[in-house]
């Protein structure tokens, strides 16, 4: 099982959770086809939205990737990104980037955030999902 970050707009995210899939780097179907069934995704915010500037910086959504492979899915004319489905949990809180800026971990890791999909350690998976877990 492996562990990764992916970065999208708070928009984009939301329409991936309420559809269940997944979409990284612009519709490439690479990022998706480096991830297996079994392994787990979270996904960080930079933005509110793509078309504007106003920050989120939020680790945002996580989720399980489900068995299937990668497909194609035409969102606009002309613009056919690729997909993966995904099991996002429910009940998730986002947590700010600040929360995890200070953990030692992070600091290895926090310049890959510019690829928009790269794989994390568990200990770093482990301590940012300990905050997005709401209690029940």
């Amino acid at each position: 099982m492996n562990y990764w970050i992916g970065v999208a707009s708070k928009d984009h995210v939301e329409l991936g959770v309420a559809g269940g899939f997944c979409q990284l780097c612009h519709g490439k179907s690479a990022p998706l086809n480096r991830m297996k069934e079994g392994d787990w995704l979270i996904y960080y915010a930079p933005k509110q939205s793509l078309k504007t500037k106003e920050p989120c910086q939020e680790f945002i959504a996580l989720g399980q990737i489900l068995p299937g492979e990668a497909y194609p899915f035409e969102m606009a004319p002309g613009f056919i990104p690729d997909r993966k489905d995904i099991d996002f949990l429910k009940n998730i809180q986002s947590v700010p980037l600040q929360a995890v800026a200070d953990f030692p971990l992070w600091q290895e890791y926090r310049s890959r955030l510019r690829f928009g999909h790269f794989q994390i350690p568990e200990e770093l998976f482990n301590f940012i999902t300990a905050g997005m877990k709401k209690e029940v």
